[in-house]
């Protein structure tokens, strides 16, 4: 079961590079397609937004912290998200917790919350 997830965002294409940002978008998701049928994800979704100048589209990967790890280590991954950050500006991967993942990250948080001396 998905505890953990990877959102990948972006911002906008660079100016003259638009259509290979689109061939580059393609092929994360022939990728990603291709990892979720081969079961080393969970699952993934994509988001397009409205401009807003600072995020216009994310990724959502799901997966277990094992499969989040080898996405990131894996040499194809790796090399889109290098041909990504080429034509497109804003480009940022960051791990999160989903699911079961954030009751136990909750759980810890809370612990913490007992360490600290709390003010009135």
């Amino acid at each position: 079961m998905a505890d953990r997830c990877l959102f990948i965002g972006w911002n906008t294409p660079v100016r003259g590079a638009e259509e290979r940002a689109i061939e580059v978008f393609n092929e994360a998701l022939g990728i990603l397609g291709r990892k979720q049928q081969d079961g080393r994800i969970e699952r993934f979704e994509v988001v397009l937004l409205d401009p807003s100048g600072e995020l216009n589209g994310y990724i959502t990967v799901h997966g277990s912290a094992d499969q989040i790890g080898a996405l990131r280590a894996d040499e194809e991954f790796r090399r889109n998200t290098i041909d990504a950050t080429l034509c497109v500006d804003g480009i940022q991967h960051i791990e999160g917790f989903t699911g079961e993942g954030v009751a136990n990250e909750m759980a810890l948080y809370q612990d913490a919350i007992g360490r600290v001396p709390q003010r009135a």
